[in-house]
């Protein structure tokens, strides 16, 4: 049996004060209240950026501009395989009109506070190597 190949995209999005948003998974989704990079799953016929434009809106009713791919991971998890792929990108809008539409909370944080939080296996890996990436 083939597993099953699921394509997911993320945002690497940093405001003035050097911080990165992170998103907390609602109580009711697969990983529930884990935080990660916002954003989510490439539908078919979309591209990379398309996909994380929509999910964006979507989750915090807010746009962005996608900018270059930061990295790019594949983590297996037992019944599946997430390639996950991080875009750099800038709010279009005001920090402020963020909404938690499909989205339990959010928070602004500095890559150190990262390790506070409790993220995803595939989330996990790319935190570990935009840590390193800083050192």
């Amino acid at each position: 049996m083939t597993r099953r190949q699921v394509r997911v995209v993320g945002a690497m999005l940093e405001n003035e004060q050097g911080r990165y948003l992170i998103t907390q998974r609602p109580p009711t989704a697969s990983l529930p209240l884990l935080w990660e990079f916002p954003g989510g799953r490439v539908e078919e016929g979309e591209s990379d950026p398309e996909a994380l434009v929509r999910e964006i809106q979507e989750e915090m009713g807010v746009a962005v501009e996608v900018l270059d791919q930061a990295m790019h991971t594949r983590h297996e998890y037992p019944t599946y395989d997430i390639d996950f792929r991080v875009f750099r990108c800038r709010l279009a809008e005001a920090e402020g009109n963020i909404r938690h539409l499909r989205v339990h909370d959010h928070r602004w944080v500095t890559l150190e506070e990262m390790s506070g939080y409790r993220f995803p296996d595939a989330d996990a890996k790319t935190l570990a190597k935009l840590l390193d990436l800083d050192s």
